[in-house]
């Protein structure tokens, strides 16, 4: 079975919903001192990540259409948890779903 655009849409919005659910309620200490939460999250932004890079790749018009989203930003943010397992910044994984993952969940197109 072949995912198509808005199947795409659809895992993004559902992992993007996750990770603010998952630190929902928390301030920044708690999530630095919580690794399970930092794991869900990571995983998470993972999963966001992946269809933006798939989204860029078989549907450049789609992405080209919304440009106010930053689907290259995702698929970097993607990238560097997946690759970077000793590396990662827990700042920017923090300021990321504070800001940015309920902006772009305000911001994904309910259809393609």
């Amino acid at each position: 079975m072949s995912l198509g655009l808005t199947d795409f849409l659809d895992h993004m919005r559902l992992a993007a919903a996750d990770a603010c659910g998952f630190v929902s309620g928390m301030r920044k200490e708690d999530f630095v001192a919580d690794k399970r939460t930092q794991n869900a999250v990571g995983m998470s932004l993972v999963v966001a990540g992946e269809p933006a890079s798939r989204i860029m790749e078989r549907h450049p018009d789609f992405a080209e259409r919304h440009p106010h989203i930053d689907w290259r930003a995702m698929r970097g943010m993607r990238n560097r948890i997946a690759h970077g397992y000793f590396d990662i910044n827990l700042d920017l994984v923090w300021e990321t779903t504070q800001p940015a993952l309920p902006a772009l969940l305000q911001q994904l197109p309910r259809e393609s």
